[in-house]
């Protein structure tokens, strides 16, 4: 571009105005080290014209004057940019501090959620709850089900409620968990099936603004790069509850009769108490929004949102104006919500029905309470080790479809099992395995996937909202399958498993496609406009 003319003796070299990174708006990466260089190169051409200006009296020796000190400027702007890269550089050290902040205390609510949802009715199945409480034949089946009715509708509105400006997450999270604990505690001190039916559906009212507005507070923190990895330490947190559910109903088995109360009840008891003790450290230590965070410095603040503007383009903090009948029909948000239904059918059955297929086993409550440690954790090395690997390649979908793999091969194993019964139980436990480490890795990359391309604090609220709200409807599915006198075989539960697992890579392919069609286009509608960047729209992650 031409540098302008100066009109008058008046106008100086220092007048010229500076570039992007110069007057202080972010500028990519790659034009950092040509910043210094345009400078001078601008300035030195100033003067210049100064030089052949009729107008301006300048001679041969001061024109190389003026030379050696556009050199000089540019030399010493130079140092300054790279003294710029440096202080950037050592301002990634904030990322570690928001993972210190953000990942432990989400994902021990997450941990908690867990155990409260269903693991602590499965566990306590085993010690005797449906003969303690006089349960129908399918009393346990509708105690899982009957939870997720209020979990599910009232997810969406609880995150757009988090979402608005006066509200804090810390209070917002902590109140909500503080009362759930509460009532999980009374699940122990119920004398009746009607009661523990009511106290499951209050359970679903406030534990439904949990782990949707946990998820939600990760994704406004986070580039789209960054994301799957904390993505998949935050559900690993999820898959160690299973992990630790068994170990405590292992130990709390031990206090039957103590205070004249049923094993069963203390193993509600002490999870509830549980739930309100870490409550408290919600309070204190969940941070707000980035925007009014307290866990960075201002600089550091400042630097964060730059790089997420940068990441995601402007994006609406508010929910004025928003476009709620596009946002909630948006397929951005629905074939992940359907990716995650098919995955969660496998998570859902292993949650509530893992403790009573390893008793069927042969094994003893006590032996399968221990043994169903290592599957959970199998679930977890598959999350890691998935996101980590998806992070360097930038891809997500093959990682569901390896996932979906993974559970097909397990549900195949149980259903062999079920037409001829001739499967030994080490094969069934490896079946286990199996569908432990397809599933996790599918909800990390489903959820992950989706809050990649979504935009704007009120679709990102309502995005992780349904996701991870519609999504858990398998688990209405998967309670009511697992019929009471098909056991130990449950032939119906397993073959609809495999039905919805494989149903679950089609709707990956299909979300696949439409991204990769978007892509190609606004590639081709950039090369048509010369390459220009519209920040207004960017590529689809796949």
């Amino acid at each position: 571009m031409t540098p302008p003319r100066v009109q008058s003796e008046s106008t100086r070299i220092d007048d010229l105005p500076l570039p992007p990174a110069a007057a202080g708006r972010p500028v990519p990466s790659r034009c950092v080290e040509s910043t210094p260089i345009l400078v001078a190169r601008a300035r030195l051409s100033l003067a210049v014209n100064d030089h052949r200006d009729p107008h301006v009296s300048q001679s041969l020796p001061k024109m190389k004057t003026d030379e050696k000190a556009a050199a000089k400027i540019a030399a010493q702007e130079s140092d300054s940019h790279e003294a710029g890269r440096v202080n950037i550089a050592s301002k990634q050290s904030y990322v570690l501090k928001m993972d210190l902040r953000l990942i432990p205390i989400l994902g021990c609510t997450y941990t908690i959620l867990f155990l409260d949802r269903t693991n602590t009715v499965a566990n306590a199945r085993i010690e005797g709850l449906e003969k303690g409480l006089g349960m129908p034949s399918n009393g346990y089946n509708t105690a899982l089900w009957i939870f997720f009715i209020p979990f599910i509708l009232i997810e969406v509105p609880s995150n757009l409620i988090m979402g608005l400006p006066r509200v804090r997450p810390n209070w917002f999270l902590g109140g909500n968990m503080l009362i759930l604990g509460v009532i999980a505690t009374c699940q122990g001190l119920t004398q009746s099936y009607g009661g523990l039916l009511a106290l499951r559906f209050l359970m679903g009212i406030f534990e439904a603004t949990l782990p949707a507005g946990a998820a939600f507070l990760i994704n406004e923190y986070y580039t789209r790069a960054q994301m799957s990895l904390r993505y998949a330490c935050f559900f690993c947190f999820g898959t160690l509850g299973p992990c630790i559910s068994g170990v405590l109903a292992y130990g709390i088995r031990n206090m039957d009769g103590i205070a004249n109360l049923e094993g069963f009840r203390w193993i509600f008891i002490i999870e509830g108490l549980v739930t309100i003790f870490v409550s408290f450290f919600v309070f204190v230590f969940v941070p707000d929004f980035p925007e009014r965070t307290n866990i960075l410095s201002p600089i550091e603040r400042e630097h964060l949102l730059a790089v997420l503007h940068q990441d995601k383009g402007d994006q609406k903090l508010d929910f004025k104006s928003v476009d709620w009948m596009k946002t909630l029909s948006d397929y951005k948000i629905w074939f992940p919500t359907l990716m995650f239904f098919c995955c969660d059918m496998t998570a859902a059955s292993m949650s509530s029905f893992i403790p009573t297929i390893l008793t069927e086993l042969g094994w003893t409550a006590a032996y399968a309470q221990a043994m169903s440690v290592p599957i959970w954790l199998t679930g977890m090395v598959f999350q890691v080790t998935g996101a980590f690997l998806s992070c360097r390649t930038g891809w997500r979908f093959p990682f569901v479809l390896f996932g979906v793999l993974w559970a097909t091969i397990g549900w195949i194993i149980q259903i062999v099992y079920s037409k001829h019964g001739s499967v030994s139980a080490a094969v069934r436990y490896f079946g286990l395995f199996c569908m432990s480490g397809g599933t996790f890795l599918q909800m990390t990359m489903s959820t992950a996937w989706m809050s990649n391309n979504l935009r704007g604090r009120a679709s990102v609220a309502a995005g992780t909202a349904i996701v991870l709200g519609f999504g858990n409807c398998a688990n209405f599915v998967a309670t009511n399958v697992f019929i009471k006198a098909e056991a130990p075989y449950y032939p119906t539960a397993f073959k609809t498993g495999l039905a919805i697992t494989i149903a679950g890579a089609g709707f990956c392919m299909a979300y696949a496609g439409l991204l990769w069609r978007y892509n190609h286009r606004l590639a081709k509608k950039r090369m048509e406009a010369g390459g220009e960047d519209d920040q207004r729209e960017y590529m689809y992650q796949i």
